[in-house]
């Protein structure tokens, strides 16, 4: 009986001993899950730190991306209207070009057709100083041959208006120098130191009339008339271009040169 005794009790000694090593082991346990489970909360708390600074720079991201994308589109929207402009102005700078072009081109023509007259000119000149000797008082202005002769030459004084025989001698000279050159035509000054413009326009007429009725010449090339000399008298020839056909010339060249 008594080693029954013993026997059981050993075996709860044992259990006691069994039971009190699994208390300790599951308490050990726990205190390690405990840490981990502090572990894991620190964890989480940095997590959700990271998460809100992650959610933070996102939104931030979002702003910026967003004030980028709108001023692309002003930029674009600059562009365009910068784009437009400098067409509209490219446009006025060629429209500008082209009439700078047109007008460069009516001048040269003018230019040219100016050179022209006055090529004929020194032609009709020189015909002149050929034609009526070197002692003629023969110049040249505002692009005409001019050729001063005295009242007396012309008339034997300074009241007449009769052509003289010598003077008609001369006006043949003038006659065969305008039927050399047909496209230019004659004014006959007639110059008053008086201001009484009548006499010397009749002596101019005088003069148109002989190279009319005598030498044959167009009077249609012909003008006369009388004006104040400025102190001056006697009477100025002036060989020019026919200035309705100089005119029209211009003109069509300017046409041309459109």
């Amino acid at each position: 009986m008594k080693k029954i005794i013993l026997s059981l009790s050993f075996v709860l000694f044992l259990a006691t001993i069994g039971s009190a090593q699994k208390k300790s082991e599951l308490i050990a346990q726990i205190d390690g899950l405990k840490k981990q489970l502090d572990s894991v909360k620190s964890l989480v708390i940095v997590a959700q730190k990271n998460e809100k600074i992650s959610t933070a720079r996102a939104e931030s991201f979002e702003v910026q991306v967003q004030e980028l994308q709108d001023a692309n589109a002003t930029l674009l929207k600059n562009l365009n209207s910068f784009a437009e402009v400098s067409n509209k102005n490219s446009n006025i700078v060629n429209s500008a070009m082209a009439s700078l072009e047109a007008k460069e081109k009516q001048l040269k023509a003018i230019k040219d057709a100016i050179s022209s007259n006055d090529s004929t000119a020194i032609v009709v000149l020189t015909n002149a100083k050929q034609t009526l000797g070197e002692n003629a008082k023969v110049s040249v202005s505002n692009g005409a041959v001019v050729i001063s002769e005295s009242l007396n030459a012309l008339f034997g004084g300074d009241t007449g208006t009769t052509v003289t025989g010598t003077a008609e001698t001369f006006l043949g000279q003038l006659a065969q120098i305008l039927n050399v050159n047909p496209e230019m035509a004659l004014t006959i000054e007639g110059l008053s130191m008086t201001g009484d413009l009548d006499l010397p326009a009749k002596q101019a007429a005088s003069v148109a009339s002989v190279l009319q009725t005598k030498f044959s010449i167009d009077p249609s090339r012909i003008t006369a008339l009388g004006r104040d000399g400025n102190l001056k008298e006697g009477v100025l020839l002036k060989i020019h271009p026919k200035f309705d056909e100089f005119y029209l010339m211009v003109r069509e060249n300017m046409k041309n040169g459109n």
